[in-house]
């Protein structure tokens, strides 16, 4: 008899554990789980939130203050998607990790600008300077396209999105370029001529585009379609009810209104 007893608590046990396994998981289903960078990534996902409530989900924003993190916590499935990248930066990462993530919207563009450090013009610029740069594939190529755009480097092309030092073909003063981590560059300003930065680290940086950079790129630039900024998720949840319902929120006119009204020009909703 205690033994019969023994397995029908265990059962009941088991069962009510099941039970409570199903409620979290359907409770899961409405929970989306975002990846980004401080700023201005998650301020955005901030009021993009308040959009997804009105759908019923609930928005968890986790901050990464690298552009190598967002990307594999998504692929290995702890996160629903990121919020930090462009589709150049995506596709040479999931080249280089194998990791199998994919964009299913264009959000924002920040414009890639060229700041001031120990010299205040481009004209200032002596032989032998140095400029910081970020040091990843992708962004080194944009900023040195900025740079050539505004006559201080040649490059064999011009337009080349995968450009690096080696393909400047013409470097009349002798630059020296100084490659760092995306998010170290801002640092350097004390120790280098001018450095040349991604658009969130710049407004970490307290830096204002419009007002700060000697040169910036324009809205309505290739730039501006090439380096938007997406959400990523892993392959095979493009479809999604969370990833359609995170896109639209993002691409809402409240967030667009937000994006305007706060960054004033240093970040730009994208439209097609």
């Amino acid at each position: 008899m205690k033994t019969r007893h023994l397995f029908k608590l265990v059962g009941t046990a088991t069962l009510a554990l099941l039970l409570a396994g199903c409620g979290s998981s359907k409770s899961d289903d409405k929970t989306i789980t975002v990846a980004a960078s401080p700023t201005p990534h998650a301020q955005i996902l901030k009021v993009a939130g308040e959009e997804l409530k009105k759908d019923g989900y609930t928005l968890k924003v986790k901050e990464f203050t690298d552009y190598v993190q967002p990307n594999i916590v998504v692929d290995e499935g702890k996160y629903d998607a990121n919020y930090f990248q462009h589709t150049p930066y995506l596709d040479n990462f999931n080249k280089e990790k194998n990791t199998k993530l994919v964009s299913v919207g264009k959000i924002h563009y920040e414009p890639f600008g060229i700041y001031a450090g120990t010299k205040k013009s481009l004209n200032d610029l002596k032989d032998g300077d140095e400029i910081a740069v970020p040091n990843d594939a992708t962004n080194e190529a944009r900023a040195l396209l900025l740079l050539a755009d505004n006559g201080v480097i040649t490059l064999k092309d011009n337009k080349d999105i995968k450009a690096t030092v080696k393909d400047i073909t013409s470097n009349p003063k002798n630059l020296k370029f100084k490659e760092l981590e995306a998010a170290q560059v801002s640092r350097a300003r004390p120790d280098v001529a001018l450095v040349v930065l991604n658009g969130n680290y710049a407004l970490d940086a307290g830096l204002d585009v419009k007002k700060d950079a000697i040169a910036f790129e324009k809205s309505d630039s290739t730039a501006a379609s090439t380096y938007a900024n997406i959400i990523a998720v892993k392959k095979g949840n493009e479809k999604t009810a969370k990833t359609k319902a995170l896109v639209k929120a993002l691409k809402s006119a409240k967030v667009q209104k937000y994006i305007n009204d706060t960054f004033k020009g240093a970040v730009v909703p994208y439209t097609e």
